[in-house]
């Protein structure tokens, strides 16, 4: 273990963030991940960086939501907020003490707190998007991880660090092979203008015409392993239906079709979970599409209800309502971004410009 959260603190500090001398580096977790934050701080010191880090303990969200008053919700960390606004680079790294910690917090409350994040959120978006902020969201392999994914902790280690290709002589290589690979794809993706998912219960068309195909390789996720854009907003047209369940706020759906009409999802449907659904359409922006992508991860073999893994596997594609990303001239706005995964292993295909270009969860070129 020692040498694998070695390998993985270099990953992330030197391809991931690309840390140089005076940076300065803000690094948020738990106090579960303290073992890789623990090599992290080495490195990026080394580096010559500045580093501050923020580790929550054991139900710190729950207790906040219990106790906080409409104040206290509306207080921004000013830590949190400068860095957002003036650091050079930000790690988020996720290790949950418990996944349904948050489950059942008041809504009223979790309204208050997402209005008063917005200015910081949007700060966030923009400084992201042109990587004047450089950031990357990973995976410190926790228990509650583990039991989610219906794994031992031990297995689960094994997946995550395999995922991240931690296994490799040199996993920085192995990223870069990825992007040239990748590359591959959107370079004709960005040529064409209209693109369409067939495949089981799918049959849904967009155009991405003026928007740009970004080849995900891993410095701003970690495992990556995806191509993905921000569809024209009002393009969307047809139907598709979501293979794998989806968590939100701790609460699971499963078995999801959408309708979509000119970009506006007209009807859902759920085999579980439909009331949350239905809540979440009367968010702004909720209805509409903030991403369309295509995993290309085949070394995450498995689902593990973790969407930094779900989304990147390989012979899968997904969509997300909600919040556009600003890198691929998306335009949507909304408090939410909520990717949902699709299989195309069993027959699926993808068309661009009428040209077939996917089978079966691979690409024919």
């Amino acid at each position: 273990m020692p040498e694998m959260l070695a390998k993985y603190a270099h990953l992330l500090v030197h391809y991931c963030l690309d840390i140089k001398e005076g940076d300065r580096l803000f690094v948020a977790s738990t106090t579960l991940a303290e073992p890789l934050v623990r090599e992290v701080w080495r490195l990026a010191l080394r580096a010559g960086a500045t580093v501050e880090a923020d580790l929550a303990f054991r139900e710190k969200g729950r207790i906040f939501y219990e106790e906080a008053g409409e104040a206290q919700l509306k207080h921004v960390s000013p830590l949190y907020k400068m860095a957002m606004e003036e650091f050079d680079a930000y790690l988020n790294i996720m290790a949950p003490f418990n996944l349904r910690e948050e489950q059942n917090i008041d809504t009223a409350k979790s309204r208050i707190r997402k209005e008063a994040m917005k200015p910081v959120g949007k700060i966030y978006s923009e400084r992201t998007a042109t990587r004047s902020l450089k950031r990357n969201l990973c995976q410190y392999p926790t228990l509650a991880n583990a039991q989610e994914a219906g794994m031992s902790l031990e297995e689960y280690e094994a997946f995550v660090f395999g995922a991240c290709r931690l296994n490799e002589d040199d996993p920085t290589d192995a990223w870069l092979g990825v992007r040239r690979s990748q590359q591959h794809i959107v370079d004709l993706l960005n040529k064409k203008e209209t693109v369409r998912y067939k495949g089981n219960g799918i049959d849904i068309t967009f155009s991405t015409k003026g928007r740009t195909w970004i080849n995900s390789d891993g410095q701003t996720n970690m495992p990556s392993g995806e191509v993905y854009t921000s569809p024209v907003e009002d393009s969307v047209n047809g139907q598709i239906h979501f293979t794998y369940p989806v968590v939100y706020a701790g609460h699971e759906v499963e078995g999801i079709t959408l309708w979509v009409k000119d970009g506006f999802v007209e009807k859902w449907e759920a085999k579980r979970g439909k009331d949350l659904l239905d809540n979440v359409f009367q968010l702004p922006g909720a209805r509409r599409f903030g991403e369309a992508a295509i995993g290309t991860n085949y070394k995450i073999d498995r689902f593990t209800k973790n969407i930094l893994f779900d989304e990147k596997i390989g012979g899968t594609v997904h969509m997300a309502i909600g919040q556009s990303y600003l890198q691929t001239g998306g335009k949507n706005e909304s408090s939410i971004h909520w990717d949902m995964i699709a299989d195309m292993k069993d027959g699926g295909e993808i068309f661009a410009d009428g040209e077939k270009i996917y089978d079966s969860g691979k690409f024919l070129f």
